[in-house]
């Protein structure tokens, strides 16, 4: 059951943060300079330039890379080191609570927004697509 917590965890995270990202980019924020071709181009619209560029192959880089770090921490909790699932200790800004009924509480909360999170990215996609329009995607 910790693997299946560990993933699902992981796909919340990835999906906040892809959420954010395609809507972001929907309201017209971009990175300085903006690579030749990519002027204008929507969330939606963003794979083939981006895969023309070879900007999706440095993301699957990255990808595995950051993937085959975290499998080390997964490791060591299937093999019983007694680390949560998500947990990997890095908290900067002390944000995670010290009592144990608060840090059950987060973890909750965490779960939740990450289920919401892949309903939401899942719609913003669709509703991206369906209506070839931005945010709001009315």
């Amino acid at each position: 059951m910790d693997y299946l917590a560990e993933a699902e965890i992981k796909h919340g995270r990835i999906c906040m943060l892809a959420w954010l990202g395609f809507v972001v980019v929907d309201l017209g924020v971009r990175v300085y300079p903006v690579p030749a071709g990519w002027e204008g181009v929507s969330a939606a619209g963003a794979h083939d330039p981006a895969a023309a560029t070879g900007a999706m192959g440095q993301i699957l880089l990255f990808a595995c890379l950051l993937e085959m770090l975290s499998y080390i921490g997964v490791s060591q909790m299937l093999q019983g080191s007694g680390r949560k699932p998500g947990y990997f200790g890095f908290d900067p800004l002390n944000l995670y609570p010290k009592t144990e009924d608060k840090q059950k509480e987060m973890q909750l909360k965490e779960i939740k927004n990450g289920r919401l999170a892949m309903l939401a990215f899942s719609g913003v996609v669709t509703q991206a697509v369906l209506t070839g329009k931005g945010f709001p995607y009315l």
